[in-house]
């Protein structure tokens, strides 16, 4: 088992190589408050002076540390085997000229390696300067630093900023909550273990690393304590009742160490001398926890913890690498491949468009809206919903009252009365309420054309994603398709306004439905009138319909005009029908169906030409790049798969 430390730092080194943190890898983060000691034991356990010490906030980004055993011969001979997976293959002719027993490597700064420990904090505080600025902000953006030595276990360890209270200097205002933050952020990794550092010399009961823990561990399954400073605590008291858990039980333990005080940091003590001090004290002050504790145990501890906790995190590990993997290499493909045969790629796209198009009119797509009528559905909603309820709201009298009528009616009698109603009268009226028919009709040519131009888009942002990566591509066909409508509008609107002008040229009184209606309505005007006058009702029109006149109608004229309006109406309608159903027919002919037969022709007529070739199939400036970041991702995805497969199952028991 304990070669799966190893495998997580590799996986960690695979993700970083893309700069990309979406798996969620075991690790311990060390969690603290300001100067409760979390940088004296991170350094114990390193055995080595490498973070920066002061005052206030001195750790403002998270720092991954991974610790990397090795033998005493990988040590002579500097960083060992390139296929190791314990290392960062390192190219060997940088690491074969590096004589000595330990030495540390910085992500950011690639092949260097450094054998100075002071270099290692020095450029800890650089790299921190250089992304945080130098006043006392921080940021989430990681330090990545791996330690290879014989003097350490394996161990991933990531430190984090201590908490505070209270702005200190030019810290800003809300230092604590951006740092409360930062820590949720690494600790609410279900991943993860949770170093909780606390002072002996400070109450158990209040520690901010044991409350802050508590909200992402309620169950403390993945919290292990740490109490710091046990020399530090008032003289006749100490930690016994705490180590032995008795003030806050902790279920992976609870761990007592003692720190090299800044005086001894000061002097130079050696983190080894500080360790056998350390083991002296315990002995002396706690014999019978002295095995359970101290700086040794607690890296053998956290060594034996963290190895059991990637063997339960694998399975689900394992899961969520698939997944992703096989979402990268779906996204990857949508991209699509680079292009070689251009002039076989703009054929193909522009097809396809063409294709697309007309299947959303048909209602055959492969990408079918459910949010909303599209494509040819809203045409037909057009035709039988929005036009049709359109006409049919359309009053057959409306804009006429009887003094029109009355004055159409002698008009075309001339200076004798006449006997009969002029049938002059009545083609009068009823052209100028035909004409009324005529705006609606336009109107339907018109939504139809504006839902001819929507599925554009809607086959650009659904059907055909390919044309994303070319913009210019996209536009020019955008443009084609615009222009193709813009020319079929005219010629439609023609059609319709023609359709109107057919009813208008021939007013057909022989039309069977208009000659039965006529013969009804004859009675039923005779019938009424006697009915009136047996009411001794003054002649009037209906009493719905007032009679804006000076003066009574006689009723010879209310019959007259009676007749007049009853013959409009039921012409009216008659021709209302024929529209109705004719201008979707024009509809159709003209500008949809016209506009499928000719659209890949239109097309490749105007693009497919060897000279726009080059500038429409230019990719858009970022396609490159995310195609890049995702195959560069899918990559570390299966070498992720991979290295995780070839862990063998004698490995995890």
């Amino acid at each position: 088992m304990e070669a799966l430390i190893p495998v997580i730092n590799k996986l960690q080194d695979v993700f970083n190589t893309v700069g990309a943190d979406i798996i969620q890898l075991p690790q311990i983060v060390v969690v603290g408050t300001q100067s409760s000691g979390k940088s004296s034991v991170l350094e114990s356990l390193v055995g080595r002076d490498l973070l920066p010490r002061g005052t206030g906030v001195v750790t403002r980004r998270p720092l991954i540390l991974q610790l990397v055993h090795i033998s005493p011969e990988d040590g002579r001979k500097g960083a060992g085997d390139e296929n190791d997976p314990a290392t960062w293959k390192n190219p060997r002719h940088l690491a074969k000229d590096v004589d000595a027993a330990e030495w540390g490597k910085f992500l950011h700064t690639k092949n260097k390696i450094y054998t100075d420990f002071d270099e290692i904090r020095q450029e800890i505080e650089n790299e921190t300067e250089r992304i945080s600025g130098n006043n006392k902000g921080i940021s989430p953006e990681p330090i990545h630093l791996k330690i290879f030595s014989a003097n350490v276990v394996n161990l991933t360890l990531v430190d984090l900023p201590g908490m505070t209270k209270v702005p200190v200097g030019d810290q800003p205002k809300d230092i604590e909550l951006q740092i409360r933050e930062l820590i949720l952020q690494f600790i609410s990794n279900p991943n993860s273990i949770i170093l909780a550092v606390t002072a002996a010399n400070t109450d158990m009961a209040t520690s901010e690393a044991l409350k802050i823990a508590r909200e992402v561990d309620p169950d403390g399954r993945r919290t292990l304590a740490v109490i710091t400073k046990l020399d530090l605590m008032d003289a006749g008291t100490d930690a016994m009742d705490v180590l032995m858990g008795r003030v806050i039980p902790v279920k992976l333990g609870i761990i007592g160490v003692v720190n090299r005080s800044q005086l001894d940091i000061n002097n130079k003590k050696s983190v080894a001398d500080s360790i056998r001090d350390e083991y002296g004290f315990l002995q002396k002050k706690y014999p019978s926890l002295a095995n359970r504790n101290g700086t040794k145990y607690l890296a053998r501890t956290l060594n034996r913890l963290l190895m059991h906790h990637i063997r339960d995190c694998l399975p689900e590990l394992k899961t969520r690498i698939n997944v992703l993997a096989a979402q990268y290499q779906s996204l990857l493909n949508s991209y699509g491949e680079p292009v070689e045969d251009k002039s076989a790629t703009l054929l193909q796209l522009i097809t396809k468009f063409a294709t697309e198009y007309c299947n959303t009119i048909e209602g055959t797509a492969k990408y079918i809206e459910t949010s909303e009528l599209c494509g040819g559905a809203r045409i037909c909603y057009i035709f039988h919903e929005t036009f049709g309820r359109t006409l049919e709201s359309v009053d057959p009298l409306g804009g006429l009252n009887t003094i029109d009528i009355l004055t159409a009616i002698r008009n075309a009698t001339g200076p004798r009365p006449a006997l009969f109603v002029p049938e002059v009268s009545f083609e009068l009226l009823v052209k100028r309420q035909i004409k009324r028919l005529e705006e609606p009709s336009l109107r339907c040519v018109e939504l139809v054309h504006e839902e001819m131009q929507r599925i554009i888009q809607h086959c650009s942002n659904y059907s055909t994603q390919e044309l994303l990566r070319f913009p210019k591509l996209h536009d020019a066909i955008v443009e084609v398709v615009t222009c193709l409508l813009r020319r079929r509008l005219p010629v439609t609107n023609e059609m319709v306004h023609n359709l109107v002008a057919i009813e208008l040229a021939y007013i057909n009184t022989k039309h069977p439905d208009f000659a039965d209606a006529c013969g009804l309505m004859n009675n039923n005007i005779e019938e009424q009138r006697r009915n009136r006058l047996a009411r001794e009702l003054p002649p009037s029109v209906p009493r719905d319909k007032p009679v804006p006149v000076a003066r009574k109608l006689s009723a010879r004229e209310q019959r007259d005009c009676e007749v007049i309006e009853r013959l409009i109406k039921s012409y009216f309608l008659i021709v209302r029908k024929n529209i109705q159903d004719s201008v979707p027919k024009a509809v159709m002919h003209f500008l949809v169906n016209h506009v499928k037969d000719t659209l890949q022709s239109e097309l490749v007529g105007q693009l497919y030409k060897s000279l726009l070739l080059d500038d429409l199939l230019t990719e858009s400036e970022d396609m490159a790049q995310r195609r890049k970041e995702a195959a560069d991702m899918l990559k570390a995805l299966q070498r992720a798969s991979q290295i995780i497969a070839e862990i063998r199952e004698t490995h995890l028991w």
